[in-house]
Order: structure tokens, then C-alpha cells, then sequence
């Protein structure tokens, strides 16, 4: 009888000790989801100077006159600001690029070059980046086209670069450094810098259109951009 009983408790007990198995029996940890690809290009080329010279290229002009915006965050239409002291060199600063890999100085980066600030939360430059992005593929040997992406969110700024199909190297600047070294703390806000890496002119005048970017390209750098 109890031989009986004992093969029939057996079973149950090996059973029971199959549900309690130690961290060999867990099952894996799922690894993290990885992160989507960045939208936009890396910033190695950046510090090459572009190869090609448009036929006809203007002599760079003097930077444009402007009233600058009041100190509002966001820019406000009609109103345009010039470079302080009409040719300054861009400030000492090293970003982080969006895509990872060495941080860039911004006087590396190889002029002419238009810079354009920008943060996912604000509508004129979600209205505009389509503009640079178009600048970026017709301008291509003649300029350089980067963001500087600004008090914002990686997810967020992926997003953006993905639903507008935005592809030029964006350096990322979340503590404003960019802004307050040129004392204009604006969004958007486009810095047109030459040849010899001099800043000739900063427009804080909102959303800019291609016709606006071409004519701003050709009064400020003297490159002939088709809008």
C-alpha cells in the first residue's frame, strides 16, 4: 500500500519541481529596442570645403541691413537681423553631431555655408526645413546645408527629420550655446556664413521659403541658386 501510494505522489512532485526552476530556466531578458536610424547624414564631410564654382558667381556682398526682432524665442515675420560687426567669425563651439562620431567645431566647418536653427516644437521651422533641404540638393557643390538642432528631444527630432524627409548633417546644441553666443535667441534662425568662414548675415524673420533662401544666398554669399 504504501509502496502504491508512493509511485502515485512521485509524478506530482516531479511536477511541481518542473514550475519552480532556478535562472537557468527564466527565460531571456528582451534586449532594448534599438534605436531607428537617423534621417539625417553624418557630419564627416562637413570640414571639406564644396568643389564646384556656379558659372557667374557673384562677388559675396556685404552683408544686409536688418532690424533685429525683439527677444521673443520665436521670430516674428518681416523682421531680419545682421551679422554683429558684418563678418564675424563663427563663435568656438564643438557640437555633437546628430549621428554620432566625432563632435564638430563650427569653425571647421568649410564655407560657404547656410546654418539653420531649428527645434521640432516650432512651427515656422517645420514650415521652412523642407525649403533647406531642397537648397541642400540644388546648392550641392556649391554650399554646405546643416541644422543645429536646439532645445529639443532626439525622438522628436528624428520624427521631424523623418516626416520631412530632411537629410543634411544636423549638429545637436540643447543648452542654446550657438544662440547665446551670437546673442539672438530666436527659432528659427539661418546663419549665412562665407567662404572664409565669416558670418555675413543672420535672418530671425520666420519661416523662409526657397524664393527667400535663393535671394538671401545670392545678396549674401553671391552664389546663384535656382528657387
Amino acid at each position: 500500500m504504501n509502496r502504491r501510494l508512493a509511485l502515485l505522489v512521485l509524478p506530482l512532485l516531479l511536477a511541481v519541481a518542473g514550475c519552480t526552476g532556478g535562472p537557468a530556466d527564466d527565460p531571456a531578458p528582451r534586449p532594448a529596442a534599438a534605436e531607428r536610424p537617423s534621417p539625417f547624414r553624418d557630419c564627416a564631410a562637413l570640414s571639406t570645403a564644396p568643389t564646384a564654382t556656379p558659372p557667374g558667381a557673384a562677388t559675396p556682398a556685404a552683408p544686409g541691413s536688418g532690424t533685429t526682432a525683439p527677444d521673443s524665442g520665436v521670430a516674428t515675420p518681416a523682421t531680419s537681423g545682421a551679422a554683429p560687426g558684418g563678418g564675424q567669425a563663427l563663435p568656438e563651439l564643438t557640437l555633437p553631431c546628430f549621428t554620432g562620431g566625432a563632435p564638430i567645431a563650427l569653425r571647421d566647418v568649410a564655407g560657404p555655408a547656410v546654418i539653420n536653427v531649428w527645434a521640432s516644437w516650432c512651427p515656422p521651422c517645420q514650415k521652412e526645413l523642407p525649403a533647406f533641404q531642397r537648397l541642400s540638393e540644388r546648392a550641392a557643390g556649391q554650399l554646405q546645408v546643416l541644422g543645429v538642432n536646439s532645445r529639443d528631444t532626439r525622438s522628436a527630432a528624428r520624427s521631424i527629420g523623418e516626416d520631412f524627409g530632411i537629410r543634411f548633417p544636423v549638429l545637436v546644441d540643447q543648452g542654446e550655446a550657438l544662440q547665446r553666443e551670437l546673442e539672438r535667441m530666436f527659432f528659427p534662425m539661418t546663419i549665412f556664413v562665407d567662404a572664409d568662414g565669416r558670418v555675413r548675415h543672420i535672418d530671425v524673420s520666420g519661416a523662409l521659403d526657397d524664393a527667400q533662401l535663393a535671394k538671401l544666398v545670392r545678396q549674401h554669399l553671391g552664389l546663384v541658386v535656382s528657387a
